[in-house]
């Protein structure tokens, strides 16, 4: 089935509401396709603006890796020597009645750790005991946007696993303290600007406003109805894990700066040992685990290629081996909440990303799509 028939498909199907999908290789884009309408009377199309929620992770650990690259971050330094409050939060043993057990980590936290989920931090929508521990203790979620919603305790010690939660909000605030700039304000200067990304942006301005699709959340009976997601608006920091709007044609230049080596049409964003370092193994002996859903009306369990080593560089999930029909070893993707999907692999020259906005993530019906366009994309 060709790349067009599979989005086509999926919309008639039902699985998406609509779709965008879209493949590049490093000299520039080999497919662009839609289906559905992103807003009522609107069709979806490659510069439909998108929440991309954890798509926002790779950004904000490419910035930090401009850092490691020029010599002003290490990637050893503990967390806490640069932000100091990173050494109030403790890890969470249990429950005294209402009061929770907490102690302090063996061992302090790196940046190299917030940037591979290894700090022991973990999101509640995949970890009952973090859900139970913001309701039991009134705490804000991640997505409120304060700075006091960033005290989640830890969920392991750092190192000791790879747990998927709010790092790279984390990730963020150490770029700015390093650079002295706020977060926006150094990915504008030097990442959007130099990749060309108009349509990239922690808040949906004007020129974006009329593209903005849609959000949806599959009912009971199977059909989608309207659903009212989006990162928080004026916040009092811009979160690395979730704060992106961008466009399938701009998150593809993105990807392609990977393929390029760190360049991308002239501009160079990170040197080529810097690219080879950001992408290699930095989870030694851990792999990724299988995330089971904490909360099913968000997301579905997500257990990526199973029976293969999953592990995590540093900006991406990274897979140890070819996936047959699919994506080769090595090659790096991750995912934002609603159903916005991206990968790259370099062994063949090949990025891709494939959009919606639905809930909940990574449910069958989504999958079934991702499978089909993946391998329509190696076939092509």
């Amino acid at each position: 089935m060709g790349l067009q028939q599979t989005l086509d498909d999926a919309v008639t199907a039902g699985r998406m509401p609509f779709v965008v999908g879209m493949t590049a290789s490093a000299a520039g884009v080999r497919f662009q396709g839609a289906a559905g309408e992103a807003a009522p009377g609107r069709p979806a199309a490659p510069d439909t603006v998108f929440r991309i929620f954890s798509m926002t992770k790779a950004v904000g650990s490419t910035a930090a890796m401009i850092l490691v690259d020029r010599g002003e971050l290490d990637l050893e330094a503990p967390v806490e020597s640069l932000l100091p409050e990173f050494a109030r939060l403790q890890v969470l043993e249990g429950w005294d009645g209402e009061k929770p057990r907490l102690r302090a980590p063996r061992g302090k936290a790196t940046v190299r750790q917030l940037a591979t989920h290894t700090s022991g931090l973990e999101y509640e929508f995949w970890c009952p005991q973090m859900a139970e521990y913001l309701t039991r203790a009134g705490r804000p979620s991640i997505l409120a946007g304060t700075l006091d919603s960033m005290n989640y305790p830890l969920m392991s010690d750092p190192g000791t696993r790879w747990g998927y939660g709010i790092s790279i909000d984390w990730l963020g605030r150490v770029v700015e303290k390093v650079s002295g700039q706020r977060i926006d304000a150094f990915l504008r200067q030097h990442l959007f600007g130099p990749l060309g990304l108009a349509d990239t942006d922690v808040e949906v301005r004007a020129h974006m406003a009329p593209r903005l699709a849609g959000v949806k959340a599959r009912g009971p009976d199977g059909a989608f109805v309207d659903f009212d997601l989006a990162p928080p608006s004026g916040p009092e920091f811009y979160g690395m894990g979730h704060a992106l709007y961008s466009t399938p044609q701009d998150y593809l230049r993105f990807l392609r700066l990977f393929l390029n080596r760190g360049t991308l049409d002239g501009a160079r964003v990170l040197s080529e040992a810097g690219v080879e370092r950001m992408l290699a193994n930095h989870l030694g002996p851990l792999r990724l685990q299988k995330m089971v859903t904490a909360m099913p009306q968000v997301t579905a369990d997500f257990d990526p290629f199973p029976g293969t080593r999953v592990t995590h560089s540093l900006g991406f999930m990274r897979n140890e081996e070819d996936i047959p029909g699919r994506r080769r070893a090595g090659s790096q993707g991750w995912a934002g909440v609603l159903n916005t999907h991206y990968w790259f692999d370099l062994s063949s020259d090949l990025a891709a990303v494939l959009m919606t906005q639905t809930l909940p993530f990574v449910e069958p019906p989504v999958m079934t799509v991702y499978d089909a366009f993946e391998r329509a994309a190696y076939a092509a």
